[in-house]
This record gives C-alpha cells, structure tokens and sequence, in this order.
C-alpha cells in the first residue's frame, strides 16, 4: 500500500472518549491524544504523543485532537 495505514479516530461518543481505527480494526478508546499514540504504537506506527492531534496522516471525524472529551490516560480496550 502506497502511504501510510489508514487512520481514523472517530468523534466523541456520548459517555466520554473516541474510538481509534487502524486499518480497518478498531484498536480501542482514547480518552486523550496519549491512548490514541499508545494504540498506533501498538499497531507498530510509532508517533509522539505531541505529534498526534496535528498528524496529517489521522483522520480526525467530529473535531481535531483538542476534542477527545474528558478522561485520564487509562486505555480501554473494547
């Protein structure tokens, strides 16, 4: 594949955080741009967790990485 793996964090769901999609498979919720870095470093795209909210290879869907809702920096994994 030409480019990078597709990336889309959807838009904040109604309780809180917003669900990460890498390559077709849902990797978890993050609650802020830290779980959403921790989840591509485990799909093996390794990016600092500064770099996350303006990375123009992330589909950002309802709003930027500013708009991940509240939360702490537990990963959840659904």
């Amino acid at each position: 594949m030409a480019g990078p793996i597709p990336v889309i964090v959807h838009p904040p769901s109604a309780t809180g955080g917003r669900r990460v999609r890498v390559d077709g498979e849902i990797l978890g919720l993050a609650h802020n741009v830290a779980d959403v870095a921790e989840f591509l470093r485990r799909a093996g795209l390794e990016i600092d967790p500064a770099e996350v909210a303006k990375s123009p290879w992330i589909d950002w869907r309802g709003g930027g990485g500013g708009a991940l809702g509240p939360g702490d920096a537990t990963v959840e994994k659904v």
